[in-house]
């Protein structure tokens, strides 16, 4: 990160140069805290801004609306696990069990909406090792479960378990949008979370009345 605003000023356009300070900061805090030596969603969220940034100005445009998903986001996820296992790096204010992941949010909501037109892959069927070994590749939310599965042991249901009651909901549209609910709740309405999260011009804070931030699935009982 030492280089990144020589770095990101190479590939704006002039009149677009005065945004790299601003995209500077989402850009270098989402690769995790270099003094705790950690990283969670609200490093996560930082590479977002970055990205919603680069809408702002202009940069990308209504037609990288995928791109940024499947390219930028995919290889940024990528490097980000290889990091989390080389470095060991310890998850920011996980949940543990009753999360979703130690250190990402934002893939599950992404490959839900991925997964909302398929036919063959039900929610069900994310708990099913084989299903994920065939389409992990091609599908994010499954990626996901994979690299769940590769660095936790132990019965999914107790190392996951709140993964595991998603994958009692009957559709994946109700996955997502619930998935989208509690991200409202549980990352971007926690101080812990967001009290690092930097504003400026082209994100800007305005206060808003407070509202009890909640959410629910509609989910049956816990599956046992």
């Amino acid at each position: 990160v030492e280089k990144s605003k020589d770095w990101i000023e190479g590939f704006l356009p002039e009149d677009a140069k005065p945004a790299s300070l601003e995209l500077k900061a989402y850009f270098d805090e989402s690769f995790g805290s270099f003094i705790r030596i950690d990283y969670g969603t609200g490093h996560e969220i930082n590479f977002m801004a970055f990205c919603c940034c680069l809408y702002k100005i202009g940069y990308l445009t209504e037609t990288d609306y995928m791109s940024t998903v499947f390219y930028l986001f995919v290889n940024y996820l990528d490097l980000l696990r290889k990091t989390q296992l080389w470095y060991k790096l310890e998850p920011a204010g996980s949940q543990g069990v009753w999360g979703l992941d130690d250190y990402q949010f934002l893939p599950f909501i992404f490959g839900s909406s991925q997964l909302v037109a398929n036919p063959e892959i039900s929610p069900q069927d994310f708990v099913n090792p084989e299903v994920v070994a065939r389409h992990h590749e091609s599908f994010m939310f499954l990626g996901c479960i994979k690299f769940i599965n590769q660095v936790k042991t132990g019965p999914f249901a107790e190392h996951s378990n709140q993964l595991w009651n998603i994958s009692a909901v009957q559709t994946w549209t109700k996955v997502n949008s619930g998935l989208i609910k509690m991200y409202k709740a549980e990352v971007l309405a926690k101080q812990p979370v967001i009290q690092h999260f930097v504003f400026g011009s082209m994100l800007s804070y305005e206060e808003q009345a407070v509202v009890k931030p909640s959410f629910s699935f509609s989910m049956p009982p816990p599956r046992t």
